[in-house]
């Protein structure tokens, strides 16, 4: 088998491209973990940072009144700040504090953050030593979710990233599949049931549901990726053996179609059967889709980089729901794993790499689409302006990938639109 690398990379968007750099307006790594402590029953998810990392965390996840969530803030103090304190001797004992109060925890993460005395501490040798010193009954690592190195979704690709070491290695013999990148469970259900119907097996989503879910790894191993934003991850996997399969991401019924031909293709699993198995889904998702377009046809929509799935919503959209993409764009544009979307892309769409919040803002505010996704800090400036938004957060939060969420997703961008409507009727009346 042949890996896929990035100079592998051919197919290129063919509209104009730029790169900003600037002021950003994003949430830091660290958002990621409220996604992935859903996903990880068994995990626990440290942050060593500030009080103001603390409140990120909980606004984002909103308050827990009945269940106990499975992260928390080691929050610098003024002794620590001052150098007063050894952190690593208060790490270690809020550690122990933690693992005897939570004894149902299987894998703890520590995650850095942006503060200069978290920057200092070595937390990935700090793991390893607290791993050794709890008698490896629980297993630890470190990844960073800092403000100053990740952005938003990058939480998740750091996470997974600093866990592929430890998988195991694949047999000589053996052949498997990674799905890579956290999904909501029922989206799981959905894909294992048609990977069964196409005889596709041991099939390992990546992350489990479990900490201890590690797939194996090696040349025997087949990729294909259910999130655009875990390159670096990917690019892991491939360096211990793994082949990437390149498909548009599982985003409304034409993605979701072409992503599981893209891993039956791979498997030599005879087409005909393939769109047997496919053929239903489809059409049940392309009625669903189509539930929406009269809300969605003709309208214009412009995306601000936030999240990474700018490029396949641009993709469904367009290609699904007959918006006209105004620009593209996207905090960090990755054409490994980009590669199966960039070509179903409308060729004159402008896109934009990385940011500069206020010429971003003055191009949106010429253009005044009917729709712009953004993060939640620029959405009610945009509002107050009389602008539609939707917020990017919310096509993470929410399972969107597959056959049966295609009408959901088509349903998110419809809905603020469809709230215009409503406004605007009460108004007059």
């Amino acid at each position: 088998m042949s890996s896929v690398i990035a100079s592998d990379v051919g197919e290129h968007h063919p509209g104009p491209q730029t790169q900003e750099r600037g002021q950003r307006a994003v949430f830091c790594g660290l958002t990621s973990i409220i996604w992935l402590h859903r996903r990880i029953q068994d995990a626990f998810f440290l942050v060593v940072g500030s009080r103001t990392c603390a409140h990120l965390i909980q606004s984002a996840a909103g308050v827990m009144i009945f269940a106990e969530p499975r992260f928390a803030t080691a929050i610098l103090g003024e002794r620590d700040l001052a150098g007063m304190a050894d952190c690593h001797e208060e790490l270690d004992r809020v550690v122990s504090e933690l693992i005897a109060r939570r004894s149902g925890i299987n894998r703890l993460f520590l995650v850095g953050s942006c503060p200069s005395e978290v920057i200092k501490l070595d937390l990935e040798t700090a793991a390893a030593k607290l791993q050794v010193k709890h008698e490896n009954r629980v297993r630890i690592s470190a990844f960073s979710g800092s403000g100053i190195e990740t952005t938003f979704t990058q939480g998740e690709d750091q996470c997974l990233k600093s866990t592929v070491a430890e998988l195991p290695a694949l047999g000589a013999s053996e052949e498997n599949l990674i799905v890579l990148g956290t999904v909501s469970d029922i989206v799981e259900d959905q894909f294992r049931r048609l990977f069964d119907d196409l005889d596709i097996k041991n099939v390992h989503f990546y992350p489990g549901r479990k900490a201890g879910d590690l797939p194996a790894v090696g040349k025997g191993t087949r990729v294909i990726a259910a999130q655009p934003f875990v390159g670096e991850t990917a690019r892991a996997l491939i360096e211990r053996g793994a082949e990437l399969i390149s498909a548009p991401f599982p985003l409304g019924a034409e993605g979701s179609k072409a992503w599981f031909e893209a891993v039956a293709e791979a498997y030599g699993v005879d087409s005909e059967r393939t769109q047997q198995v496919l053929e239903m889904p489809y059409q049940r998702a392309k009625r669903a889709v189509s539930v929406h377009c009269s809300k969605l046809e003709g309208k214009r929509i412009h995306f601000l980089p936030d999240s990474q799935l700018e490029i396949p919503m641009a993709r469904f959209l367009s290609e699904e729901c007959g918006l006209s993409v105004n620009e593209i764009g996207t905090p960090f544009h990755d054409q490994l794993l980009m590669r199966g979307e960039l070509a179903r892309l409308p060729q004159d769409v402008p896109m934009v790499e990385g940011q500069d919040l206020d010429p971003a803002l003055s191009r949106v505010r010429a253009a005044r689409p009917d729709l712009t996704v953004c993060g939640m800090g620029i959405a009610n400036a945009l509002e107050s302006e009389g602008l539609r938004t939707k917020w990017s957060i919310e096509l993470v939060f929410s399972p969107v990938q597959g056959f049966d969420q295609a009408g959901d997703l088509a349903g998110l961008f419809a809905k603020p639109l469809a709230r215009e409507e409503i406004l605007e009727v009460g108004s007059w009346s």
